[in-house]
């Protein structure tokens, strides 16, 4: 066994899913996620240094609660993102027979939850915010999918996070549901 031909973290497993998928589906979404999930990284770290250091003279309590809400916030995102391309990269190296729809069906369902979680987002837009000192009002939705956006604004903001678990839920039911020899919900 060679040193790339298994892997060993996060990191690893992301061009090791990719070299043993023989979906393209699954190959597109490894690299749309692996490039969503870094710059996603990216962001929750510099909100959460931004947070430290406007916060840095403050003593504890809600603060670091705050601080911590940042971090758990960004794992209910990041995990499912990254869930597919893990659990097809585990499933290879463990050579677990499972459903030829396996990957493609996992695949498809991160693509759903990338979708959820830009859906969240419309959903969480209040309908006037302050931007630069300035009051702005939300865009009205348009075009070939105003009917959705309309939906979604009508979700009150505190509901908005059920979109992305929603989500969620698709890719872990999307592992159940494949996750079988016959690509049913028996068990190989």
């Amino acid at each position: 066994m060679g040193r790339f031909d298994s892997y060993s973290g996060l990191l690893t497993a992301f061009p090791y899913a990719f070299r043993q998928s023989d979906s393209r589906l699954f190959r597109s979404y490894v690299v749309v996620s692996g490039v969503l999930g870094a710059l996603f990284a990216f962001l929750m770290a510099g909100a959460l240094f931004v947070l430290i250091g406007n916060t840095a003279g403050a003593r504890g309590g809600s603060l670091t609660l705050s601080r911590t809400f940042y971090v758990v916030v960004g794992l209910f995102v990041f995990i499912p993102l990254v869930a597919p391309v893990l659990l097809v990269a585990r499933r290879h190296r463990r050579e677990t027979p499972v459903g030829e729809r396996y990957d493609p069906g996992l695949a498809a369902a991160g693509y759903l939850f990338v979708l959820s979680v830009y859906l969240g987002v419309v959903a969480s837009m209040p309908p006037t915010f302050e931007t630069n000192g300035e009051v702005v009002a939300r865009p009205p939705p348009s075009g070939l999918f105003a009917p959705v956006v309309e939906l979604l604004y009508e979700l009150p903001a505190v509901a908005s996070p059920v979109v992305p678990l929603v989500g969620a839920v698709a890719v872990y039911a999307a592992h159940r549901r494949f996750g079988s020899k016959h690509g049913n919900s028996e068990r190989a």
